[in-house]
């Protein structure tokens, strides 16, 4: 039995944020996670942050993982588990069970922070499994990490954030993006970045979406549709669009399996991407051994993730007694600092969200 004070499972941004946290304040923490290298998405991510300093504005998300790495191997009471999967929580006992591929581990601690993530979201449509129907994820994976090309023409279907930087990131690679299709009648992300497609002459159909894909052995074309206020295709508005691949960012849903084991309590908010754990303000979980960071709490970005980390990083740390500088201050700060990322229209339904999954009164 490998004995821990806490267990952070997830080594993505929120992950990373949450352990260095825990390893400032003293206290042994176990990083588990079941890539080879930390980062999660961030390995992807080759785009500049915007914001604060604090959550690494001007520097790429490629960058942050070795930055956040490089503090947590001078400490000698944090430990990094790589390769390893968590398979299991047991709550009556807070036994972890880890699997590396070769033999199961089992960890006790006394404090888990789960920042699992997400998972993307597929889409129905008709031949939606020919090769060539990628998740924006597979996409930023083969240019980003791997230096592949998916293709030479692409549909982008979705435009939130992640379609709209994965859109720019292909036209970046000499990938020709022959029209972005949203089924809502707005754009879902920073208008920032859809800017971006518009001035490379990018066509971006709202109230658009993909109905079939065409094609033998792969894709070699795309019929889309306008949709009307009821997401029904309008009869006679579908028309071909010639794409080798349909690259599909219609959003993520957090990978709670945990939490359900940990038996938190959950509830279903659509604007957060699905089920996650009712929390309060410092990321607690009903369960009151476990905290959530990140897009296993809801679905938002990089950058709010590696907030919520510290967040429970800090509150959990100090729940076991360990003394956290400047505590309060830092806890306030960064509450500051979610707030005004959700700020503006395009956070709204994040904080609607956020609302519904938060406990009343903001405390347990």
């Amino acid at each position: 039995m490998r004995e821990t004070d806490i267990a952070v499972i997830g080594a993505g941004p929120a992950g990373l944020a949450a352990a260095l946290a825990c390893g400032e304040s003293g206290a042994t923490t176990l990083l588990v996670d079941f890539m080879d290298a930390p980062g999660g998405q961030l390995i992807k991510q080759t785009h500049k942050f915007f914001g604060s300093e604090r959550q690494f504005a001007g520097t790429r998300g490629i960058q942050i993982p070795d930055i956040i790495m490089d503090q947590l191997s001078k400490m000698p009471n944090v430990a990094l588990m790589w390769g390893t999967n968590a398979s299991g929580y047991y709550a009556d006992s807070g036994v972890l069970t880890l699997e590396d591929g070769a033999r199961f581990i089992k960890a006790k601690a006394k404090r888990v922070i789960i920042a699992t993530g997400a998972a993307e979201k597929p889409l129905a449509f008709e031949n939606n499994d020919l090769p060539g129907v990628y998740g924006a994820g597979a996409v930023q994976t083969l240019m980003n990490v791997h230096g592949v090309k998916p293709g030479d023409r692409v549909l982008m279907v979705g435009s939130g954030n992640i379609g709209l930087i994965v859109s720019y990131q292909l036209i970046q690679a000499h990938v020709e993006v022959v029209a972005l299709v949203e089924a809502a009648g707005r754009i879902g992300g920073y208008l920032v970045h859809a800017a971006k497609l518009r001035r490379a002459g990018v066509p971006i159909l709202t109230s658009h979406t993909v109905v079939r894909a065409l094609g033998e052995e792969t894709v070699r074309a795309a019929v889309v549709a306008e949709v009307d206020q009821s997401w029904q295709v309008k009869p006679g508005s579908e028309r071909e669009v010639a794409c080798d691949v349909i690259c599909l960012a219609v959003g993520l849903t957090p990978l709670v399996d945990m939490m359900w084991q940990a038996g938190c309590e959950m509830k279903y908010v659509p604007a957060l991407g699905g089920h996650v754990p009712v929390r309060d303000e410092n990321m607690r979980a009903s369960n009151p051994a476990v905290y959530v960071a990140g897009d296993a709490g809801g679905v938002e970005e990089a950058s709010s993730a590696m907030i919520s980390g510290e967040i429970a990083g800090i509150s959990a740390a100090r729940s076991l007694g360990f003394e956290v500088k400047e505590a309060d201050a830092r806890l306030a700060q960064l509450k500051a600092d979610l707030a005004a990322i959700r700020s503006g229209p395009t956070g709204e339904k994040i904080c609607a969200g956020i609302k519904c999954a938060t406990v009343c009164g903001g405390e347990w």
